[in-house]
């Protein structure tokens, strides 16, 4: 082990403590409970007609033995069930439901029938291959799966108190231990897809039982070390692959196994898989105070943050592989950004904050969560991206390029592999749970969302109620609710994106000069009952350019307003946006549109559009130029786009100098 840390880590204030009241963000927690589980319910039971087939929960019940069929989908299905139901877990904390929970036992019921008495629970395997389980870690995700289910499991417990379903992951997870270390008889190994090693820090803190930490550090430990141990699973089984008839070839730096987890230096491989690995490696260091795992979370946060991220908070610019590909390639049109990588980021994010409260981690968790996460889903809660790209052309995406057929210019209804549709349910559900932190007597606010929030300091009971206008406008509100007056420090996040930043207290400024560390301002005082706290939050539309290496941006620029980034839509602009200039000297315009995409602000400016109304036939010409047109350009927030149609979208448009 490493050095113990040197800070006191901060904690992060619990789902149950929150109470969200925002405008902005209540219409999506409330799609979630009314539209968006019910909808997700219906699909993995394939029942919406049109939508590509799920199978996943006839999957659970012919592995119980109540159902006669064959097993349907990916070798990873049962994860669509498993953050329905941590999705469902989430809800319950916030609003009892008796019915969704009757569901949700119910199809835990089921679960428990299916899972083996070894505490071995993988449909698949049960019913496809039952004497090939935990013989293909690297393709067929048996721990990835175990992972999941033991987080719907957890947050089951905590949302009702019922131990069914956290039973089941302890027979899980206990099985695990049993199968995997260096003793005799055991697998010295771990999984293709990282995700069971958060996990299993989560059922540590529910149960505090050692053993499942143990096992979290275990596999990351083993994770790069040689001889490979893909390599050598693969020759055990005669090198045969899941996926086709071909044999295997591994890639290291694809399931991040080309060196160990505490020497690797930049992100690389399957995007999805980096995050959630590095997120166990947080939670990880955290319980065990190990400071060479949190060095590398930082290393590798460097790498993603400044040279591998897309200004919408998207991660993986590579089709092939899902995949991180090289600093500062950042494609627009072929990008791959899945949806779900971003949520790992925000998973990845929200553990470094605990582990060192610092704004750069805040900045980029409200980045992925107001630009990619919320475009991942459709206004209607039944539609939704795998890929977010930046740029779009239906006709090419839809034509014969193979190169742009992951890119989609309208939300799918579901997908074969629907890892990203319940994730955003569960992501969004909980969302409570990432607004606040407490360290010793400070209070860290990360996400300005309107809502209460009730906690303890040192034994004294602390009310804020949040007022947000974000994110539209740049202010939140505090009121301070306490039984008797008491000293702490109330920490606020000031944005990145923010040009000014004032406070005042009671209706009196509050200096910040030497009062803002790692991005937070800190406000301390001995606190009343009644007392009322405003933060002021300078919202300018901002020029976003991006760095010089990044060629796919060169000569391009962005804009962005508070958390939001923005773009052209077909809707607003015509067609061919390749064609549209903005002017270096521009005027910018914020303005509310009520009625357009359940209403947002809308940036216009005026610009220019080029002509080629005189080109001819001719693909090159050397005798021509082209006219340039005034153009009324109207840029809406990236999350909005692809609500009103299929059309063009660009987030990056030509600066005109």
């Amino acid at each position: 082990m490493g050095q113990a840390l040197g800070k006191v880590q901060a904690k992060p204030v619990s789902l149950k403590q929150v109470h969200i009241t925002d405008h902005f963000w209540n219409y999506y927690i409330d799609l979630v409970r009314d539209v968006v589980v019910p909808y997700q319910w219906d699909a993995i039971n394939d029942r919406i007609e049109g939508a590509e087939r799920s199978g996943a929960v006839s999957n659970f019940k012919i592995a119980a033995g109540l159902e006669k069929g064959d097993f349907y989908g990916f070798v990873f299905q049962d994860t669509d069930v498993a953050k329905w139901l941590e999705a469902v877990a989430y809800l319950l904390v916030t609003k009892r439901d008796d019915a969704l929970e009757q569901l949700a036992d119910e199809m835990i019921d089921i679960i428990g029938k299916a899972q083996q008495p070894s505490g071995y629970l993988n449909t698949y395997f049960t019913i496809k291959e039952p004497g090939k389980k935990w013989t293909n870690l690297t393709e067929c995700h048996e721990l990835y799966s175990a992972g999941h289910m033991i987080e719907a499991g957890v947050a089951y417990y905590n949302a009702t108190g019922k131990r069914n379903l956290l039973d089941i992951v302890c027979r899980i997870a206990d099985d695990i231990a049993v199968v995997f270390g260096d003793g005799p008889g055991q697998i010295a190994g771990y999984d293709g897809h990282q995700e069971v090693e958060l996990a299993l820090v989560k059922l540590y803190e529910a149960m505090g039982n050692r053993k499942y930490l143990d096992i979290s550090s275990y596999f990351i430990d083993k994770r790069g070390q040689q001889p490979s141990f893909f390599e050598a699973e693969a020759d055990a089984r005669g090198r045969s692959t899941h996926w086709n008839n071909n044999k295997i070839h591994i890639d290291p730096e694809y399931f991040q196994t080309h060196r160990p987890v505490r020497e690797q230096e930049a992100a690389v491989g399957h995007a999805v898989r980096v995050v959630y690995m590095l997120a166990g490696m947080a939670d990880v260091a955290k319980e065990t105070g190990d400071e060479s795992l949190i060095e590398a979370c930082r290393r590798l946060w460097d790498n993603i943050a400044s040279k591998q991220m897309y200004i919408t908070g998207g991660i993986g610019s590579m089709a092939h592989g899902e995949a991180f590909s090289f600093d500062y390639d950042l494609p627009n049109d072929t990008v791959y950004s899945e949806t779900c990588a971003s949520i790992g980021l925000i998973f990845f994010a929200h553990r470094m904050l605990q582990l060192e409260p610092n704004s750069r981690y805040a900045d980029v968790m409200e980045r992925a969560l107001y630009n990619t996460v919320l475009a991942g889903m459709s206004r209607d809660g039944r539609h939704f991206f795998y890929v977010n790209p930046l740029e779009v052309t239906p006709d090419v995406c839809e034509g014969r390029n193979k190169n742009f057929n992951h890119v989609k210019p309208v939300r799918q209804e579901w997908f074969g592999c629907a890892c990203c549709p319940p994730n955003i349910a569960r992501l969004l559900a909980s969302l409570g749970g990432y607004m606040y932190s407490t360290n010793g007597n400070t209070i860290y606010s990360h996400l300005y969302i309107g809502g209460e929030v009730e906690l303890s300091l040192d034994g004294t009971k602390v009310k804020l109620k949040q007022h947000s206008s974000l994110p539209w406008e740049g202010t939140a509100r505090f009121e301070i609710s306490l039984a008797k007056p008491a000293a702490f420090t109330l920490a606020l996040r000031i944005p990145g994106w923010a040009s000014e930043a004032s406070v005042v207290v009671n209706g009196e400024a509050y200096a910040l000069t030497d009062k803002v560390v790692d991005g937070y301002a800190r406000i301390e005082r001995v606190w009343t009952s009644g007392d009322q706290l405003e933060l002021v939050l300078a919202m300018p539309i901002l020029r976003v350019r991006s760095h010089p290496l990044v060629k796919q941006n060169a000569g391009k620029v962005a804009l962005q307003r508070g958390p939001l980034v923005y773009c052209l839509e077909e809707a607003d602009n015509g067609a061919q946006l390749q064609q549209l200039l903005l002017p270096q000297d521009a005027k910018l315009e914020d303005a509310y549109e009520e009625s357009l995409i359940g209403g947002i602000h809308v940036i216009k400016a005026e610009g220019s559009r080029l002509q080629f109304e005189q080109w001819g036939t001719q693909l090159y010409r050397t005798d021509t130029e082209a006219a340039m047109e005034p153009a009324s350009l109207a840029f809406i927030p990236y999350y909005a786009w692809a609500n009103r149609g299929k059309g063009e979208m660009t987030v990056w448009v030509k600066e005109r100098f």
